[in-house]
């Protein structure tokens, strides 16, 4: 792994629907112009796949990771333009009648680096009426994962993840100094907390933040927040996306990290700490 080089990140912005072939399409297109675009690394949000929250519709369109096709898609496309594609998440089979919600990262000779299954589901009762229950259909990851890229090591999260800053921690005291939030966040939790809860996991940890995201109205109804994001070290954001489906780039150079953590050794100073109950 390189410690001196800038590399170039783009986040893809979807807006998936309800069936897999158009979204991978609208992936596909989005890849490729940011690869055009001089991107090394790209990364797509959660549900790049499908965004579906119907159990039989879900699961009538999923397979095992061995028998999805579009996976063999994107190792093509990764090998053919050369660069790291970083599925933010797709849902594939795991065998015990619920789904995992996997990231891939392909490398550029499109063979699979990591992946990594979502600890953390959202299962929720929001106050404008809308409810998710994720444990009903997926079943959570076991532990965090990290991957060496050429100029860095990626920490992998996903979506609901960022509200557990415990995980972050532990990915950059593994070392990440580029940490990655592809996600679907509501409109409602987005407005009040994406942008906050992104900068705060930067400023925590010392790292980049590239967080892909779904925006706009999707065809189950469903509407994400958009505004996909890279932060860098200090909190600054270095690029962000409206609503639209499109991408942003911004160039990375992982020793601002590395400086960083060394300005404010956070990270070196935290200690347990045990909590005691004082009564009356």
């Amino acid at each position: 792994m390189s410690s001196d080089q800038t590399f170039r990140a783009a986040l893809v912005q979807l807006r998936s629907g309800r069936e897999v072939e158009p979204n991978i399409e609208a992936a596909k297109e989005l890849i490729a112009a940011a690869a055009l675009d001089g991107a090394h690394y790209v990364q797509t949000p959660e549900n790049t796949s499908l965004m579906e929250l119907k159990t039989d519709r879900l699961f009538a369109r999923l397979k095992p990771e061995a028998e999805t096709g579009f996976l063999q898609e994107f190792s093509e496309l990764a090998r053919d333009l050369g660069i790291w594609l970083h599925i933010g998440s797709a849902a594939v089979l795991t065998g015990d009648g619920r789904a995992a919600n996997r990231a891939f990262i392909f490398k550029p000779d499109g063979a699979i680096a990591a992946r990594y299954d979502k600890i953390h589901m959202f299962d929720v009762d929001l106050p404008n009426g809308e409810r998710y229950c994720e444990s009903k259909n997926y079943r959570p990851g076991e532990q965090a994962v990290t991957v060496d890229l050429p100029w860095c090591r990626l920490g992998l999260s996903i979506c609901y993840d960022l509200r557990f800053p415990e995980q972050y921690k532990a990915l950059a005291l593994q070392g990440a100094d580029v940490l990655t939030v592809p996600a679907a966040f509501t409109k409602a939790t987005g407005r009040a907390h994406w942008q906050i809860l992104l900068r705060a996991r930067a400023i925590e940890t010392g790292s980049f933040v590239l967080a892909a995201a779904q925006g706009g109205t999707h065809e189950n109804g469903r509407a994400t927040y958009g505004h996909s994001l890279i932060i860098s070290p200090w909190g600054e954001v270095l690029a962000e996306a409206g609503e639209e489906p499109c991408f942003v780039c911004a160039d990375i150079d992982p020793n601002v990290s590395r400086e960083t953590r060394q300005q404010i050794p956070a990270l070196r100073h935290a200690r347990d700490i045990a909590c005691s109950q004082i009564n009356d």
